[in-house]
């Protein structure tokens, strides 16, 4: 008889050991990501090492590398080829991350296929913050030297219909949040002020040059702080 009652008790042992851990288990909640992913998207000539001096510094300030997502595309093409694509990579790191929503830090011609995925691909239900350095939001003329070579060029020329499309209504639609940080003395985007976008927290940096502004520190700090 006490040997069957020591196996009774080892077993309600075990059975209740077994239902705390379950119940620990069960109320301990998965922890969230520390911070939404960001998706950069580079600009004209370029690829996505324009990007590697922020990335460093965001994972000097507490980024993980797979937060980081500096991806390159054909720069050659329109403009909406490439929201296509970027719409492709933003639903990537989300399925890959487990986010509910990235934040998009482009620069230069990168904000008008960020822009476009926004207003045009159902953008803004996956996107928090949306972050424009140097962006050509509103064209510039100096993309004459290019415009009858390549398409993207073409669209970023002042008055170009895609720009006419882009901007027309609200240039920043849905609940994201947009800042679009300029330089009053942009050699690259004529006039300065075309970076502007309305509705956005704009803000005039000085005087850095263009292919400096995303890779700027000062700049950084401000881009940090936006998204954090």
């Amino acid at each position: 008889m006490q040997r069957r009652m020591r196996r009774i008790a080892a077993v309600l042992s075990a059975v209740t050991a077994s239902l705390l851990l379950s119940l620990s288990l069960t109320a301990s909640p998965a922890q969230a990501a520390t911070h939404n992913p960001i998706v950069f998207v580079h600009g004209i000539s370029s690829s996505s090492s324009s990007w590697d001096d922020w990335i460093a510094d965001f994972e000097a300030d507490g980024y993980t590398a797979s937060e980081l997502d500096a991806w390159s595309y054909d720069w050659s093409q329109s403009n909406v080829t490439t929201a296509q694509q970027l719409a492709t990579e933003v639903r990537s790191v989300l399925a890959r991350t487990g986010a509910s929503k990235v934040d998009l830090v482009v620069h230069s011609m990168g904000a008008l296929s960020a822009r476009y995925y926004l207003k045009n691909l159902g953008g803004t239900a996956y996107v928090d913050d949306f972050v424009s350095a140097a962006g050509v939001n509103h064209g510039t003329t100096t993309a004459s030297w290019c415009k009858w070579l390549y398409t993207s060029c073409a669209e970023m020329y002042t008055g170009s219909s895609f720009l006419t499309s882009l901007n027309s209504g609200d240039e920043t639609p849905g609940s994201v949040s947009y800042a679009g940080y300029w330089s009053n003395c942009d050699d690259a985007l004529t006039p300065d002020t075309t970076a502007i976008l309305s509705g956005a927290t704009n803000v005039e940096v000085g005087c850095i040059s263009h292919t400096d502004m995303n890779n700027d520190y000062g700049v950084y700090g401000q881009v940090r702080d936006f998204v954090a």
